[in-house]
């Protein structure tokens, strides 16, 4: 897939090093949060496995976040091919700051083929996006979201509500190429899961975390169904089955506004008590 280098966003654009080595940028003010966001890596990664398979598209990427990197040290991705085809190619894909190994993924790639039998889970019946949209760093850079019926998840006052949330979320200035979308898109996965599970639980929302709570996600599963655009709202439909023992799994659907789905993605987070004076050490 032909895609102007120049056109790539600053933060998706990816330096070559070494034979399958890279230097990236990192996205973040280090002087408010010094810890990378997980879903800069994921995005990073989706671009790391489309310069080794320019033919496929980006199947699914499974990521473990074992250590949080820092917005103000050099980030490296490594590139391992482990296996080719005509049809399918697979890849190994690290996160590197000097010696310290922040991220690994499996990254499966393939190539389109036509249906033989089809089916979707159906999209909710949702309002479109209506709300002030948040630009923050749950969102790719210039990205935007709306969080339905006015979900607060950040004041661990606000009213509990079920283990369920609805987020919009487009990036209308971005290039509508079906990698960047993937790379998009990716990035804006990672951060409602934590605060979907948090929900039904009186006293706590994320002006808790990295002060007496540590959260982080720590494994993240995301495949690609169908091509999408980020200029228009995709909807991610998210809910949390279980929270328990520090942990919690969420899963989400994402349907565009025609109501096709065009992904899914499964999570697993750490939520637990932190012990006074023990600095948040993960993403």
């Amino acid at each position: 897939m032909n895609l102007d280098p120049s056109a790539v966003p600053p933060v998706l654009r990816l330096e070559p090093i070494g034979e399958r080595r890279y230097a990236v940028q990192n996205e973040g003010d280090a002087t408010t949060r010094n810890v990378v966001f997980g879903g800069q890596l994921l995005a990073q990664t989706i671009m790391a496995a489309a310069a080794h398979s320019p033919d496929k598209t980006v199947k699914t990427i499974s990521i473990i976040f074992a250590r949080s990197g820092r917005v103000d040290a050099p980030t490296e991705i490594d590139v391992e091919t482990f296996h080719s085809g005509r049809t399918f190619a697979s890849h190994t894909i690290s996160a590197w700051q000097g010696d310290r190994l922040c991220s690994r993924a499996l990254v499966l790639t393939h190539a389109h083929e036509p249906d033989l039998i089809t089916h979707q889970s159906d999209m909710p019946v949702l309002a479109p996006a209506h709300g002030e949209p948040v630009s923050d760093n749950a969102a790719f850079p210039g990205a935007e979201y709306v969080i339905a019926d006015g979900v607060d998840l950040i004041d661990s006052s606000a009213p509990i509500g079920p283990a369920e949330l609805a987020v919009w979320y487009r990036s209308p200035q971005t290039p509508d190429h079906p990698l960047v979308n993937q790379a998009v898109l990716a990035w804006g996965t990672d951060g409602f899961l934590i605060g979907t599970a948090m929900r039904p639980h009186a006293g706590v929302g994320y002006d808790r975390a990295h002060l007496d709570l540590s959260t982080g996600v720590i494994g993240h599963t995301l495949t690609f169904h169908r091509p999408f655009s980020m200029r228009d709202w995709v909807l991610m439909s998210h809910e949390s089955p279980f929270a328990g023992g520090g942990r919690s799994y969420g899963r989400c659907h994402i349907h565009d506004t025609t109501g096709t789905l065009v992904a899914s993605y499964v999570q697993d987070n750490m939520i637990r008590e932190m012990p006074a004076g023990m600095e948040h050490k993960r993403m």
